[in-house]
């Protein structure tokens, strides 16, 4: 059995195994395979089982690789895959559920206390020299906020949506939650629901944890920013199409919003032209809260597993459109 890995870099750029993998069968890998078809083909070859985890698998790609039976999808999210197609064809998909939650949750608050405290602002001034010049104990640059009694609205709450309630909680936040579907079992005297509407207008700071779908495209656009609070502070580790990008610039621009920090953007790698580049008070990282060593294992782990259960005849997470 031949099993294809067609962009393993990402997920082992050489400080993980692929023993796993490499003991269910002929394990070949590709670092980075390019995203045109005939390239995507040639690698696929005569291959039964393919993982991947952002080269896409279009209908047209997988009506010409007529072996595959199982693709994995080593993320969470499956959008490169066409699912349906697959499911014609007899083709199992599956991805791998919250192996990052508690590094998604930990990224969202690195953002967020880099707005508050701008510690890297504040070193790099200390290494030039600035506090040994100083004729005062202390100075700093840039206002500094404090968290506790402030309100967190979290849109979407799934497992990182709900862990990262649970720091912000300890934090002596108040929390706001928006979702599809509400468990009122979560709700204390700090969490409650509330419909969109009343997130945006009571947040002090809106963190984004709901997946890409219809209704959550450009989410954050300047009709919903209008509603927020002056001084909203803005964080996304999600998905980067859920923000109108060209708005917030507009709003981080004139000061409606404060300060945004976001993990992702509309297209990735980042254009040199995204408006979020040309914007004040805004922080991007280049999609990196799914990746600390610890979450990238458990993805690693859980891949192996759910193509073993395949194997058995009793597959698990497997995606449906």
């Amino acid at each position: 059995m031949k099993i294809v890995v067609l962009d393993g870099y990402t997920l082992n750029p050489g400080d993980l195994s692929w023993e796993g993998l490499e003991q269910l069968g002929e394990l070949v890998i590709y670092e980075r395979t390019p995203k045109e078809n005939t390239e995507i083909i040639k690698a696929i070859d005569n291959a039964e089982i393919i993982f991947t985890n952002k080269t896409p698998l279009t209908e047209e790609i997988l009506g010409k690789v007529p072996s595959v039976r199982y693709i994995g999808v080593l993320a969470t999210g499956y959008n490169v895959v066409d699912v349906v197609a697959a499911k014609k064809m007899g083709i199992t998909v599956t991805n791998v559920p919250s192996y990052a939650t508690d590094s998604v949750a930990q990224m969202t608050f690195a953002l967020l206390l880099e707005i508050c405290h701008h510690v890297g602002a504040h070193n790099e001034s200390v290494q030039k020299g600035q506090w040994s010049a100083c004729i005062d104990f202390c100075y700093w640059n840039s206002p500094l906020i404090e968290l506790a009694g402030k309100t967190l609205g979290i849109i979407g709450f799934g497992h990182i949506g709900q862990k990262t309630a649970k720091i912000a909680q300890a934090f002596g936040m108040k929390v706001l939650v928006n979702d599809t579907t509400q468990n009122r079992e979560f709700e204390t005297e700090t969490l409650k629901y509330a419909d969109l509407a009343g997130l945006l207008k009571d947040s002090d700071v809106i963190s984004l944890h709901c997946p890409l779908t219809e209704s959550t495209s450009g989410i954050i656009n300047k009709n919903t920013i209008s509603v927020m609070k002056d001084g909203v502070i803005i964080i996304n580790t999600s998905r980067g199409q859920l923000i109108v990008e060209e708005d917030l610039k507009d709003a981080l621009n004139i000061g409606k919003v404060a300060g945004a920090a976001v993990d992702v953007v509309s297209r990735e790698p980042v254009d040199i032209n995204n408006p979020l580049l040309k914007a004040v008070n805004c922080i991007i990282t280049p999609h990196i809260a799914w990746a600390p060593e610890a979450a990238r294992k458990r993805l690693m782990n859980m891949a192996v597993e759910n193509l073993k259960a395949f194997l058995k005849g009793t597959p698990v997470n497997v995606v449906s459109n």
